[in-house]
């Protein structure tokens, strides 16, 4: 008689039947071995194998040559070393792919997933779980900070992070053929499909067609919930295949909810509005409001740019001035609500500035706020900054909305130095440039988010330091702010406007940044410091002490900026992430001979 045992340890979810976890087979009943020193035995194989996998995944390259024959590249370019015969013995997915590999050497052989999971992104996290579980039999526990969003006030049971992780999970189970894992998340969605937002939904629902006949339960499910739900013709256009868009219409005729405005297509005139969109062609987007069929709040073209367009079209289409920036379409969300599921921080900014209000709800009781927080892994927020890498655009997006609901900073002038410059028009143009520069330098993300919105590269540059007057090729007028005689003309004006606005931006909506760089450029001799060229060796000496002073204040702010960094969890902006070193250089060319 063979005896057959299956484990699980209690910390794990129950796999579905216990197919998928190891199990052994006894000789006989005459055994020595009770079954629960085969359990034990059992558990301690389960950890060994796992133990093998986590220490190749975090080896260094000799070791990783010495243990693992295959590195699996993810799709963000991270490799995962691994064991063909393992892999080989437990998917026939992996036994597939390594049979036919043309390696014969002793080098590991490299896969790329990306080639082989081209239908939708699967992030590291769930590849781990995955091959995790190839290796043990056992599903690890969800990673910290994976699977949670920003949102204190959400339980966390649906929310768009954990929805997308097991989504990425089913998929990638349906990649690797592991059919028992399969199962156990579909079993996992059905539970908790009724908690998840429709457009979360959506993304199940995807993801479950995808998988055929494997998923048909979970894909039936999700039908039948968008079905119901207030998600429009257009949203579903743009998510799902033409063959679901078709079922969900019957299904909701023959439940009499054709007559809503979210289960019919837009009108033709409305298609062409958002076909020009689609092309970026506003100039054709005017010649078709001239026609007077359609407003563009009537086609809700703001809504549909925020959502699907370039994030320039969106502000050329802003510019117009011809749409309600707060008007709200059939599904209770204004423009803002629609760019914070977007999830792009220069049309939120855009919108902003031309009287979105932050403080609007959606039919749900939701703000623009809480909906970016909702969509945002709590992983990706608060995740240190590296050195000289951008902010994370999920955690630009809730900082810019927790400023609007703030009270708004009086506009104008940017600082102290500014202001005393008066109306010496050159001095305030440098000081802008000076501080732009610097923001560049210090804050590259949020920097680029005001510059893009208040359009500075539409304007002529004028470098701080003499430029090279052989390249003759260059686009722009350069013209050197320290030559004198100096006359204000227009463009210099437009392009004093732009920096103007680009510092009130970032005033307005990045108010930590704005600080830092006030400590620094309100000394006011930085420019005198920077940019006087003719001087005598005594001026020159005490150029350089002023200088030493001025850096000491910038390690002083930076220092400052880390601390309150670190009290808040990582939770703020990455001022404290940038290189010191960077400014540091770049204000000693100013002491080169």
């Amino acid at each position: 008689m063979v005896t057959r045992t299956v484990f699980s340890d209690s910390s794990d979810v129950d796999i579905s039947g216990g197919s998928s976890s190891i199990c052994c087979a006894g000789a006989n009943t005459e055994s020595s071995l009770s079954p629960e020193s085969d359990v034990v035995s059992l558990q301690r194989l389960s950890h060994t194998l796992e133990s093998i996998f986590l220490s190749d995944a975090s080896s260094s390259p000799d070791c990783l040559d010495f243990f693992a024959d295959a590195r699996l590249v993810a799709p963000g370019g991270r490799e995962i070393p691994v064991h063909r015969c393992i892999l080989s013995a437990r998917s026939s997915f992996f036994k597939s792919v390594f049979s036919g590999a043309k390696e014969k050497t002793n080098a590991a052989a490299k896969v790329e997933l990306k080639e082989l999971m081209k239908e939708r992104d699967v992030s590291f996290d769930a590849l781990l779980t995955v091959l995790a579980y190839l290796y043990c039999g056992r599903v690890r526990p969800s990673p910290k900070d994976v699977c949670i969003c920003v949102d204190d006030e959400c339980s966390h049971v649906a929310c768009r992070p954990r929805m997308e992780f097991m989504a990425e999970v089913l998929y990638a189970s349906f990649i690797f053929q592991v059919p028992e894992l399969i199962a156990k998340f579909q079993r996992h969605l059905l539970d908790v499909l009724h908690k998840a937002a429709a457009d979360d939904v959506l993304i199940i629902l995807s993801v479950a067609n995808i998988c055929g006949k494997s998923c048909e339960r979970l894909l039936g499910r999700c039908i039948e919930v968008i079905v119901k739900s207030d998600v429009d013709m257009i949203t579903l256009d743009k998510a799902l295949p033409h063959h679901i868009v078709k079922q969900i219409i019957d299904a909701r005729r023959e439940l009499g909810l054709q007559g809503l405005d979210t289960s019919s297509f837009p009108d033709k005139h409305v298609k062409r509005i958002h076909r020009a969109l689609d092309s970026d062609d506003v100039e054709l987007l005017k010649m078709l409001l001239k026609e007077g069929h359609t407003t563009l709040d009537d086609a809700y073209a703001l809504h549909y740019a925020v959502a699907y367009c370039d994030a320039k079209t969106t502000t050329e289409l802003l510019d117009l001035a011809l749409a309600d920036v707060n008007h709200r379409n059939p599904r209770g969300c204004t423009v803002l609500h629609v760019a914070a599921m977007r999830k792009e921080p220069k049309i939120i900014v855009s919108l902003l500035t031309k009287g979105a209000s932050p403080s609007d709800l959606t039919s749900d009781g939701r703000k623009a706020l809480q909906i970016s927080k909702r969509l945002t892994r709590a992983v990706d927020y608060k995740k240190p900054t590296e050195e000289g890498e951008a902010s994370p655009k999920d955690r630009l997006c809730i900082e810019i909305l927790e400023q609007a609901e703030r009270r708004d900073p009086l506009l104008g002038e940017a600082s102290v130095s500014l202001a005393m410059a008066g109306d010496d028009l050159r001095m305030k143009l440098l000081y802008l440039e000076n501080r732009v520069g610097l923001a560049k330098l210090l804050f590259p993300m949020e920097a680029k988010v005001a510059m893009d919105i208040a359009q500075v590269d539409g304007t002529s540059e004028f470098p701080l330091a003499t430029i090279n007057k052989n390249v003759a090729e260059a686009k722009r007028t350069t013209v050197d702010l320290n030559e004198t005689p100096f006359k204000m003309k227009e463009e210099h004006l437009s392009r004093m406007r732009a920096l103007s606005r680009t510092v009130e931006l970032g005033k307005r909506f990045f108010p930590r940044c704005s600080d830092v760089l006030n400590k620094i450029m309100d000394a006011d001799d930085l420019s005198e410091i920077a940019y006087m060229g003719n001087e005598t060796p005594e001026e020159r000496q005490l150029k350089k002490q002023r200088y030493l002073e001025l850096q000491e204040v910038l390690t002083k702010a930076f220092s400052e900026d880390k601390q309150e960094f670190d009290r808040n969890n990582n939770l703020s902006s990455s001022s404290s992430s940038t290189s010191m070193e960077m400014i540091k250089s770049d204000m000693k060319l100013t002491f080169r001979k």
